[in-house]
């Protein structure tokens, strides 16, 4: 459903589960449709009142004015729970939208539940900034080949090297951008990867926090994932290891996956409904 929220976009916004169970926000990634949750949002949909949303730009959501940073995707993402009805939720964050939790963690505090941080980091390193720079590079020459090809760094080799990848990736085609205003807004989450910075200011967060990343992980590489773990107090660090450990370690290992963050949810008392 197309919703009008409260920062002056409109944004295409998808729920699943029981309304009465406690909420549960998936914040999307960088390019990232949320129909590429697919298997994990329906395991979590079986416990919680799953909402998702795909960001500004993105699908069918309009771009609207203003900046786009990790800050303004976090009040994107309040306004959204606004929208809906819901006071607090857990919230699973994603590559960017990890970025995005940790913004709307220290923003609004009293709208988060607990934190679940997969693929997530502090500020960019230079081992990182390689990575993500080049990443950025062909959507801003609209090279979408090269593009799309280049996303696959977010799989595992295992995957990459599969006789059905290739399948795989044309059944999630219409799930990527498709337009060039779609392409300019991945450009702008590009900028807000490389901009991230909240090293400083994690200590502040005060909310059970899971961080979750993988061993094969390029993109978010798994010290990365530790510093944050490291930098929020009390939180757990949970890196997966072996084949499939990727940056997509939760659609790879989907079971696996959900069976460290279920357990981690079900520990935090949140009303049904809230």
């Amino acid at each position: 459903m197309l919703l009008d929220i409260s920062t002056g976009a409109r944004l295409d916004v998808v729920r699943s589960g029981d309304p009465a169970n406690p909420a549960l926000l998936l914040v999307c990634g960088t390019s990232q449709h949320y129909g590429l949750w697919g298997a994990l949002a329906t395991g979590l949909a079986e416990r919680y009142h799953v909402i998702t949303y795909n960001h500004r730009g993105i699908g069918d959501s309009e771009r609207g004015d203003g900046a786009l940073s990790m800050a303004s995707m976090a009040e994107d993402a309040a306004a959204v729970l606004d929208a809906v009805g819901v006071t607090r939720a857990h919230v699973l964050g994603w590559s960017l939208g990890s970025a995005v939790a940790q913004e709307l963690a220290l923003a609004h505090p009293d709208r988060v539940a607990s934190l679940v941080l997969w693929g997530t980091w502090p500020r960019v390193d230079g081992f990182q900034t390689c990575g993500l720079a080049a990443l950025r590079y062909p959507w801003t020459t609209g090279d979408m080949q090269t593009a799309l090809a280049a996303l696959g760094l977010a799989f595992s080799p295992e995957l990459l090297n599969s006789p059905d990848f290739g399948a795989m990736m044309e059944q999630m085609l219409p799930l990527f951008p498709q337009t060039e205003a779609q392409v300019r807004t991945v450009v702008e989450q590009w900028d807000a990867d490389l901009a991230h910075d909240t090293a400083d200011r994690l200590p502040k967060i005060d909310k059970p926090t899971l961080v979750l990343g993988g061993a094969q992980d390029l993109l978010t590489p798994p010290w990365q994932c530790e510093a944050v773990a490291k930098l929020i107090p009390g939180a757990r660090l949970k890196i997966f290891t072996g084949p499939g450990s990727s940056h997509a370690v939760g659609l790879e290992r989907t079971e696996e996956f959900l069976a460290e963050v279920l357990p981690f949810l079900a520990e935090q008392q949140v009303p049904a409904g809230a």
